[in-house]
């Protein structure tokens, strides 16, 4: 491998950078959130994966329903919360309405299925998904703005709401920002994948402008990590 110029290894070292900064930002973020939690208040935790933001959330007492298509993390997020009473498991992904979907993963899972399960999607066109149909899995969808607003309905606010769910954040937050549902969430976070999905990056520009113009950071966030 050729040795990298000064300006690309200047521009490494700013990605590098720019990544620190974004986990610093979302560990300190994670600390607030676990802070206002309080037992029994609703929480959503898409795109759970194998539990890492699920465990400190269920460690607060709140009601969290994890939600993860994948069978691989799924299967370690059941062995993990199983018998934890506050912790509901649900293996489905979720979007924009219900049935079931067909999930892709990552053209190295199955070299490296813990890292590689965290990038399984049901969006088409992604970076470095295997898209082949005999690769594909069947999983059941959840309708998540029918969900809020049943859950709204319910208990009158939902107290978080986390999505990582590899590029089908986009219509969801596009429709929950249409039906006004972020009014009656305390906090929404989402990491947005404009960059796995590049002919979505000007929906996602726009999705980020209008999110801005309707709610401060402290209540929609689009820079989890």
């Amino acid at each position: 491998m050729p040795d990298l110029s000064a300006e690309e290894e200047l521009a490494k070292l700013k990605r590098r950078q720019q990544r620190n900064m974004r986990h610093a930002h979302a560990k300190g973020l994670m600390q607030g959130i676990l802070s206002m939690l309080k037992p029994g208040e609703i929480v959503l935790d898409c795109g759970a994966n194998i539990g890492d933001v699920t465990g400190p959330l269920a460690a607060t007492g709140a009601a969290v329903h994890a939600y993860e298509p994948d069978p691989y993390a799924f299967g370690r997020l059941r062995r993990a919360f199983a018998d934890t009473p506050n912790v509901t498991l649900h293996n489905a992904a979720v979007g924009v309405s219900s049935g079931t979907i067909k999930l892709m993963r990552a053209e190295n899972f199955e070299a490296n299925p813990k890292g590689a399960s965290v990038k399984s999607t049901v969006m088409v066109g992604g970076r470095r998904i295997d898209e082949h149909p005999d690769n594909t899995i069947d999983v059941n969808l959840v309708d998540l703005p029918a969900l809020a607003r049943d859950l709204i309905d319910e208990h009158g606010e939902i107290a978080f709401l986390k999505m990582d769910i590899e590029g089908a954040e986009l219509e969801v937050l596009e429709i929950m920002l249409e039906q006004r549902l972020f009014d009656n969430i305390r906090l929404t976070v989402a990491e947005t994948h404009e960059k796995k999905f590049r002919d979505l990056a000007p929906r996602f520009k726009a999705l980020r402008t209008k999110v801005a113009e309707s709610y401060p950071p402290t209540q929609v966030n689009l820079d989890w990590i």
